[in-house]
């Protein structure tokens, strides 16, 4: 499946402890416009996400624990799990995500490339794989 890939973030580790370093072209590929994270999931089987966005890309780092994200091209499904702050989860535009099994304490950290704009959002997934159809 295209529209992903897991990258490495360049850590520093040293008797103070570890410095994890991510900057823009080289770790991430986009400049970050918003930052937002989830945390206290209170039970592992919430499922968030349920959408795909039109225009936006994201890294997706879990800070601390673990979750797991699901990816959807229309066609194909995987899951990938988060459980290293130094893997991070680059999503291009057009695939729908569902994220789950979050583990107690677990951090999901997101960088976006730009503001909250509701219009990028596909929240059906009918309406999904109707938008997927018509530009592949």
């Amino acid at each position: 499946m295209e529209g992903y890939n897991v990258n490495k973030i360049r850590c520093i580790e040293d008797e103070k402890g570890k410095l994890y370093v991510a900057e823009y072209g080289k770790e991430l590929p986009f400049i970050v416009r918003r930052v937002y994270y989830i945390c206290n999931v209170k039970n592992k089987n919430i499922v968030r996400g349920y959408h795909a966005h039109k225009q936006l890309h994201q890294v997706m780092i879990c800070l601390g624990g673990h979750c797991d994200i699901i990816l959807d091209n229309g066609h194909d499904r995987i899951r990938i799990t988060l459980d290293d702050p130094s893997k991070a989860l680059y999503l291009e535009p057009g695939l729908w995500r569902e994220m789950t099994n979050f583990s107690e304490n677990s951090t999901l950290m997101v960088l976006a490339s730009d503001e909250y704009t509701e219009e990028d959002y596909i929240r059906d997934y009918d309406q999904y794989k109707k938008y997927k159809g018509s530009i592949e």
